[in-house]
């Protein structure tokens, strides 16, 4: 078994999340353990918690990489134009995201942590780096001084484009609806943006 002294802090770090993504994949979150992840790196279970609080710490962890390899995924595939043009590609890059990476999906957004867990803010900005890519594609729509309008339609994008994504992602969104998920998110997409649109026009405008 490797000595403690084998690898750095940071080494520690970046081997144990090796791990735990290798176990996830393999048997899925419920079969994480501390234990697991500890045997696979070669240290105690004592090393990982000088690493992470415990193990729910650790998903948290995980669950960030996660999050950033989402965000890479859909920066690398983001193409400026229209609103529409941009939100639809994001949509099917989202859907190529999970269809490719299913179990890591399931991890980040159906693990379930302690309710008086905290997350951190480091795992927040995480998630803000996400909403402003959406944000990038609405931001013609918005004059500068409408910032915060333009957060909160990015927000509620997201919500409404990602619920329909997990239902086509496990299968039930024939259950809600008879229309295919490119159907529904061209939808919501038209439509929402529509409502941007006619609430960012000026007054008397011409209609």
């Amino acid at each position: 078994m490797a000595r403690r002294s084998d690898h750095s802090r940071e080494e520690l770090y970046e081997m144990a999340l090796d791990a735990a993504r290798e176990i996830v994949l393999e048997v899925g979150v419920r079969g994480l353990t501390t234990r697991k992840v500890a045997s696979r790196i070669g240290y105690s279970v004592g090393t990982l918690y000088n690493l992470f609080e415990n193990l729910d710490d650790m998903i948290v962890h995980l669950n960030g990489r996660i999050l950033d390899e989402l965000h890479d995924w859909l920066v690398e595939d983001f193409r400026q134009g229209e609103p529409e043009f941009s939100l639809y590609a994001l949509v099917e890059s989202y859907l190529k995201f999970t269809r490719k990476n299913r179990t890591l999906w399931n991890v980040l957004f159906e693990y379930r942590f302690p309710e008086d867990q905290e997350l951190p803010v480091w795992y927040q900005e995480k998630i803000n780096r996400l909403l402003r890519v959406i944000e990038r594609s609405i931001t013609p729509l918005f004059t500068p001084d409408r910032e915060q309008d333009r957060q909160h339609a990015a927000y509620v994008l997201w919500c409404g484009l990602h619920g329909i994504c997990a239902l086509s992602s496990t299968d039930k969104l024939g259950i809600v609806s008879s229309k295919s998920i490119s159907e529904m998110a061209g939808s919501l997409i038209t439509n929402y943006l529509a409502g941007i649109r006619s609430r960012m026009q000026p007054v008397g405008a011409a209609v």
